[in-house]
């Protein structure tokens, strides 16, 4: 943990904290009520993350219009960001999986990567508090909207231009399944091309798994 406490630029005053934020449901699950998992950090690290953010968007940039400033916080705190957070910080490495979590090659998944950076957050911010937890969203987050990087990216459109290379072509996205609570839903999608799936991806909106399934497709079908 000092390692990951290294690269995090934070040291834990209670250590616990940040060991909860890396157990996922899977090793909480099998642990018959010794571990906590990392769900209710998420949820709150989620909540920290959009408030920072929102803050810093509205003080920073004053010419803004709403539009815009909604469309910057969503390319800075959708799940692909936070999943180049957690590649940062080789966060897969010190996840606390469940055995079928971990052998399925949970430590690569999006999602589970992605919620342990919320929940790593939330961590900081009780440990350490909201000071804390914004100099970790300066370092790690909100320096990619200071480098350029925050346009988002239009996977879908990149899809179809890649398939009309080709003429009669039909894209087609489908909603495959859903999951959680309403305030932390999970949505599943498929793209088939011409009726056969291409690709899939999972997000917290409907419009991000989209994404996420048209950028494996891209992936697929460029190989």
């Amino acid at each position: 943990m000092k390692t990951l406490e290294e690269k995090l630029g934070y040291t834990f005053q209670t250590p616990s904290l940040l060991e909860n934020a890396l157990t996922h449901s899977s090793r909480a699950n099998e642990s018959r009520g010794k571990l906590c998992s990392n769900e209710r950090l998420e949820f709150l690290g989620d909540s920290i993350l959009g408030m920072v953010v929102a803050d810093h968007l509205f003080r920073s940039h004053p010419d803004l219009p709403e539009g815009d400033l909604t469309r910057t916080r969503a390319a800075l705190v959708c799940e692909e960001s936070l999943v180049e957070v957690a590649r940062e910080l080789n966060l897969g490495e010190y996840l606390r999986l469940g055995k079928g979590e971990n052998s399925g090659g949970g430590r690569e998944r999006p999602s589970i990567q992605a919620d342990a950076v919320e929940a790593v957050l939330a961590a900081i911010y009780l440990d350490g508090g909201i000071g804390s937890a914004r100099k970790f969203i300066q370092k790690f987050i909100l320096s990619r909207e200071i480098a350029g990087l925050t346009k988002p990216l239009d996977h879908k459109t990149a899809l179809q231009e890649l398939v009309q290379r080709e003429s009669g072509q039909v894209l087609q996205y489908r909603l495959v399944g859903e999951e959680g609570p309403d305030h932390n839903k999970r949505f599943y999608v498929e793209v088939d091309l011409n009726g056969v799936p291409v690709g899939s991806g999972s997000g917290r909106s409907k419009k991000e798994a989209e994404q996420m399934a048209a950028a494996a497709a891209i992936e697929s079908l460029s190989h």
